[in-house]
């Protein structure tokens, strides 16, 4: 399955934003993969984010990302750069944006 997200860079930590995605701990990338994920790919426009993920089953690979120290680690850093961030609490379903066409 394909999911789109969205969020929101603070616009005084666009430079961190990117720097920090240069550096994503290896063990986070492995976690990733391991909980299905085949591609994550993140493109910016201005402070906007949008993030394209191909995953076997993105609430399960949530659900299995949630309770992992490296990914609480990462959540916390990402939570002082972004002002819309991906809400890990809430229902994976809700946060994925709406498919409105495809070819």
């Amino acid at each position: 399955m394909r999911v789109a997200l969205h969020t929101r860079v603070r616009a005084d930590r666009i430079a961190e934003y990117e720097a920090a995605h240069q550096e994503v701990p290896p063990e986070l990338v492995a976690a990733i993969r391991d909980s299905g994920a085949r591609e994550w790919t993140i493109w910016r426009s201005g402070t906007d984010l949008f993030h394209l993920i191909e995953v076997d089953d993105y609430a399960a690979m949530i659900d299995r990302l949630a309770a992992l120290p490296v990914n609480i680690a990462w959540q916390a850093r990402m939570a002082e750069l972004l002002d819309v961030a991906h809400d890990y609490s809430s229902d994976a379903a809700e946060a994925a944006l709406p498919v409105v066409w495809q070819l």
